[in-house]
């Protein structure tokens, strides 16, 4: 009964203001819709998805692609890998050199396959960040040669095919870069020798010109180009868009803190897209918040999975704005006509009226967010108000016989009270095709002839815990080009590597030689692979490391407390202690960059494999070198804090590492310790090491 008089109270009650909105096809639809998505990449935002307990990870998988259970995407958007950072980390590429290929690098081919195994008409998207050096012949772009760029991508179609049994539905040029007009025509030339004249090209994932302008110019590249894609066109669009008729895409867009101002602006930009842009797909960057959260955009998923050793996960607002939408439309479905059911409502807010191909079906979606509830990181959001109002709903055409509509609602609290989030009302009577409807502020409402709804739930998950301490990784339990549990690769791309040494049956390697076509907008320095908590300060670390024989780095490193990451990783700081073997030199720096020197000296490397350890307490620093101390400083005062731990190399180039391990200041001092005694050091030099005041 509470139920029933909740529907009552909110579509009987009559105001002398009331407004009417007809939903109407007599004079024809709009635009197809296209579905609504969620972005995989850009860069490794979902990489710690993938080592979640089964259980967990089954679970979160449903609420993003399951229909009919949470947000239901229509599309799934993933990074084609190039090697180089692109917001978060770095994808590995299909092709790290272009005489090999390798299509088990990577987390996107297994989440496309769970993504269609729940959901077999989802639609698969790639697009590349950046590319592997060797695209560019030389040169920064991956348009000097179209050909090789074209064969590059195909392949990595192929390899979905082949291997996955994936279709790709759509691909782009390169994200948020300045795109080709030849290359574009090559591309599509050459998919459709290779057989794949339904992959459609979505050009070209920055801002409506100059693609729009050229269209018009060039009836060839109008002929390449099946869709317009902008990214984050605040609900806009332009005259030249419009006039090419190709469908309009925001595809990527949202990228925003997934809380209920987050929610709001996901509710806001799904209907007005179109409403105010004629856009016909909205695509989220990013799909889910799986990523350290010290990382940039923390929490920009529509949902958040960031702690898979302890297997916690939290379903955000925004899987449930998204469900008002996906669970009752598909791709292909209809907008009707502007005026006609798609429109910005009297009173602020908006409402956008869908049709199934058949005509059978209609699903109406009304959201009322207020500016300053529904912000988006980008761009900025004109004055505007939303006032409580109520609303008429006449139903005309195909749709005046309907009797009744099923009623989903959500309202976003921001007043420490819950919100509600798509919650069931049930049916409400269509009385000689009318409604009524009183609409609040920073609600939204699906009314709907479809009764597959669901708000699928499953026990709450573990809680979360810290990142777990002492931390020992052998890599025996991978497969080879796999990425170990854990490690976020910042710089360069590192995998696991069978190799023929008893003592370090596998290892995990970084396989880059030169610089990539990068994404980010400067050159990154050192390939570098973070571990951990962001908030870690006194810390052992210790490594086996041995550079390449042949395409060698000139040398690697461990590291405690770095911080700055991403695209800023070239203003990574931390400790890091660099060994170069073939030079029998070490350095102790503050960054990354090794812009700012603490400490160099002689190293008494082997050739092969050697033991690098550090420990950094306080604001002291000592380092081991195959069990013999190698230096001991005191750290300036601005050296960083905190941070993550950190293997990595001095160039790019060949270079193994095993037996990885981490121990918080005290256990690794005791660790520390130990094994120097083990040494034979003097026990008096070793109690020494760590008293406060030797290398002050």
């Amino acid at each position: 009964m509470l139920k029933q008089s909740i529907v009552i109270f909110l579509f009987m009650c009559v105001s002398s203001n009331t407004q009417t909105i007809i939903i109407d096809d007599t004079g024809g639809l709009g635009r197809q819709f296209d579905g609504i998505g969620g972005l995989s990449g850009g860069g490794a935002t979902s990489r710690l998805l993938v080592n979640y307990p089964e259980k967990q990870r089954n679970e979160i998988l449903d609420y993003l692609f399951q229909p009919n259970f949470g947000a239901s995407l229509h599309i799934l958007k993933v990074e084609i890998g190039g090697d180089a950072q692109s917001t978060d980390g770095t994808e590995a590429s299909h092709m790290h050199n272009s005489w090999e290929e390798n299509y088990e690098r990577g987390y996107e081919w297994w989440l496309m396959v769970e993504a269609k195994k729940r959901n077999p008409k989802i639609k698969l998207y790639g697009l590349p960040w950046a590319f592997p050096g060797w695209v560019g012949a030389g040169t920064r772009s991956p348009y000097t040669n179209p050909e090789i760029t074209a064969t590059y991508i195909i392949k990595w179609i192929q390899g979905a095919i082949k291997y996955y049994n994936l279709t790709i539905d759509y691909v782009g040029i390169w994200n948020e870069r300045s795109y080709d007009i030849k290359y574009t025509k090559v591309l599509r030339q050459m998919l459709d020798k290779s057989g794949f004249q339904n992959v459609r090209i979505v050009a070209a994932d920055g801002n409506w010109t100059p693609v729009s302008k050229d269209i018009h110019k060039d009836a060839e590249l109008a002929a390449a180009i099946d869709i317009i894609g902008v990214h984050y066109p605040g609900t806009k669009t332009v005259v030249d868009a419009v006039a090419t008729g190709k469908q309009l895409w925001a595809s990527e867009d949202y990228s925003t803190f997934n809380d209920n101002v987050g929610a709001g602006c996901w509710a806001r930009i799904l209907n007005q897209n179109y409403v105010n842009g004629d856009m016909t797909s909205t695509i989220s960057w990013n799909l889910i918040a799986s990523y350290y959260s010290a990382l940039p955009f923390n929490r920009d998923g529509l949902m958040t999975a960031n702690s898979p050793w302890s297997g916690y996960y939290r379903v955000e607002s925004p899987i449930w704005i998204t469900a008002h939408t996906t669970q009752f439309t598909s791709p292909g479905w209809m907008y009707l006509g502007k005026n006609q059911g798609v429109q910005l409502l009297p009173g602020g807010g908006s409402i956008v009226s869908l049709t199934s191909q058949d005509n059978m079906d209609l699903t109406v979606i009304i959201e009322t967010m207020s500016h300053n509830h529904s912000l988006c990181i980008r761009p900025s959001l004109p004055p505007y108000e939303v006032k409580q109002q109520n609303v008429t709903i006449q139903l005309k055409g195909n749709f005046a016989n309907i009797q009744k509509l099923y009623v989903w609602y959500s309202k976003l609290s921001f007043d420490q009270q819950p919100s509600t989030l798509f919650r069931n009302l049930g049916a409400i009577p269509v009385v000689n095709g009318e409604l009524q409807i009183d609409l609040g502020i920073d609600e939204m409402y699906t009314m709907t002839t479809l009764t597959a709804g669901q708000k699928g739930i499953y026990p709450d998950p573990p809680a979360p815990t810290p990142f777990p301490l002492p931390y020992k990784e052998t890599f025996e339990v991978y497969l080879p080009a796999e990425e170990p549990n854990n490690f976020a690769q910042q710089v360069g791309s590192f995998e696991v590597v069978d190799t023929t040494d008893s003592q370090h049956k596998k290892v995990y390697r970084h396989v880059v030689l030169h610089d990539p076509i990068t994404w980010c907008p400067i050159n990154l320095v050192f390939p570098i692979s973070i571990i951990g908590n962001s908030s870690w300060t006194d810390l052992y670390v210790e490594v086996d490391a041995m550079i390449g024989q042949v395409n060698a780095s000139d040398g690697v490193f461990v590291a405690t407390r770095v911080s700055n990451l991403g695209c800023e990783s070239f203003h990574a700081v931390g400790v890091f202690f660099f060994l170069f073997p073939d030079k029998k030199k070490y350095e102790v720096t503050g960054d990354l960059a090794r812009t700012q020197l603490i400490s160099s000296g002689n190293a008494d490397a082997k050739t092969g494999w050697n033991t690098l350890g550090l420990l950094v307490k306080n604001h002291t620093a000592v380092g081991t070198l195959n069990g013999k101390e190698l230096f001991g400083v005191m750290l300036p005062v601005k050296a960083s804090k905190m941070g993550f731990a950190a293997l990595g190399t001095g160039s790019f180039g060949i270079a193994d590492f095993d037996n990885f391990q981490i121990h918080d200041g005290k256990d690794g001092e005791n660790y520390l310790i130990n094994k120097l005694n083990s040494y034979k050091q003097k026990k008096d030099d070793v109690n020494l090491y760590f008293k406060p005041g030797r290398y002050e």
